[in-house]
């Protein structure tokens, strides 16, 4: 069967789609991938056939945005760039559904589901995050406060409308809308609250014990769990190698592999190992951000798998990004997360309520309260407990296999 992989977002919400990818081509499946012409030597690397959608130029227009990550005009400019191409990206991905079994896309892959409309081809959305799936019960986290858990459900559902009417759907739907009429389809409502769950199936990579299933989940939601893949095939570069055997285990500091305005982070990040007497990693694939000087303690580097670098670390310093904390529970080291916008403020609350790690918001990211908090976090019992708890609940699990499984189960019975 002919299986179209369509994919958005950074390389760590790439990476899970190349996963699956592999496993269906394993399993002897025609398999093409759809993503920006920035991902084409990753899509080589995973042995996929791999189709350009839009321009690398698209993706750096967004990660260099000063808005890129902000909270409120983040959405807006994603909206932007995402309407923007969305007749392009329509256009390439419908000419390959001519002769396509199975559509997967990713939550923002908007043209996967308009081919579904358009061609009638078998669509299944993969979710990575539950921040995507709302709730009257437990509510996702979408800001750095949320709604508060004891707001009844009535209320909860109340401000998921407001949000659609006042907030999403003005930013998303007018142009989505006036593309889908030139395709002859009806307008939608409520994009982000129910036209993106309307695929054949729904799965969410993630397990039950990171997002608890809710009542008002869409019914047809499957969960697997989180991916685990990095491209680690070929173990660290010998430089990382060789800096991890000349001290203690350092402590990893990342704001995501889509982040260009992060030189205060780093900053404060390397004061921060100054001030605590510890070794740190830089990784960010835009060195711009990094200082000019470091301490011999502290060494930057463009970019090391974390499945093979994090089980030799004291702890990791991130954004949230579900990609890098799963990597992160996997390995069972503690996590200080200072999220930013989209879903890592609901990721970051989970992983405060596993007991895994600490949140500082980005006003608190100072480098005497980061060394604090980086002491609290390696030194606490409750927190390693924690940690190794989570890391054997990953253990032995083909999570990617699973995923796969039910894709392909949900198209059986479509």
């Amino acid at each position: 069967m002919r299986i179209l992989i369509a994919a958005g977002g950074s390389y760590g919400d790439t990476y899970p789609f190349l996963a699956i990818g592999r496993e269906m081509m394993r399993r002897g499946h025609e398999v093409r991938f759809f993503a920006t012409p920035n991902f084409a030597a990753a899509a080589r690397g995973a042995g996929l056939p791999f189709v350009p959608v839009g321009t690398t130029e698209l993706y750096e227009s967004l990660v260099h945005h000063p808005d890129a990550m902000h909270p409120r005009r983040g959405p807006k400019l994603i909206a932007r760039l995402l309407m923007k191409h969305l007749p392009a990206a329509y256009a390439v991905l419908d000419e390959h559904a001519r002769s396509a079994g199975l559509i997967i896309g990713s939550t923002l892959a908007l043209a996967a589901r308009l081919v579904q409309e358009t061609r009638g081809v078998p669509t299944v959305t993969v979710h990575l995050q539950p921040a995507m799936l709302r709730s009257s019960y437990r509510a996702p986290r979408v800001t750095a406060s949320g709604i508060p858990d004891w707001y009844p459900p009535s209320w909860k559902r109340l401000l998921w409308w407001l949000a659609d009417t006042l907030i999403l759907d003005p930013v998303f739907c007018p142009a989505f809308n006036r593309f889908r009429s030139r395709l002859g389809l009806p307008p939608v409502k409520r994009l982000f609250g129910d036209w993106i769950h309307q695929a054949d199936g729904v799965i969410g990579l993630f397990p039950d014990w990171f997002g608890v299933p809710q009542p008002d989940w869409p019914r047809h939601l499957r969960l697997t769990s989180f991916p685990l893949y990095d491209q680690a095939s070929d173990g660290l570069p010998a430089e990382v190698e060789a800096f991890l055997d000349a001290g203690d285990a350092p402590v990893v500091f990342t704001a995501g592999t889509a982040s260009t305005n992060e030189r205060a982070f780093f900053r404060e990040s390397v004061e921060a190992c100054r001030r605590g007497g510890r070794r740190g990693i830089l990784l960010a694939r835009y060195p711009e951000q990094i200082p000019s000087e470091l301490p011999d303690a502290v060494r930057y580097f463009e970019y090391a798998p974390f499945s093979t670098l994090l089980p030799r670390t004291a702890a990791i310093v991130h954004h949230g990004g579900v990609g890098t904390l799963s990597q992160g529970l996997a390995a069972g080291v503690p996590q200080l997360v200072r999220p930013m916008a989209y879903d890592q403020f609901d990721n970051a609350h989970r992983l405060e309520e596993l007991g895994v790690a600490r949140v500082l918001l980005p006003k608190r990211y100072r480098a005497s309260t980061v060394a604090t908090v980086l002491e609290e976090l390696t030194r606490s019992s409750t927190i390693r407990n924690a940690c190794q708890l989570a890391a054997g609940r990953l253990t032995g699990l083909d999570p990617v296999a699973a995923t796969c499984d039910l894709i392909l189960e949900q198209h059986r019975s479509d």
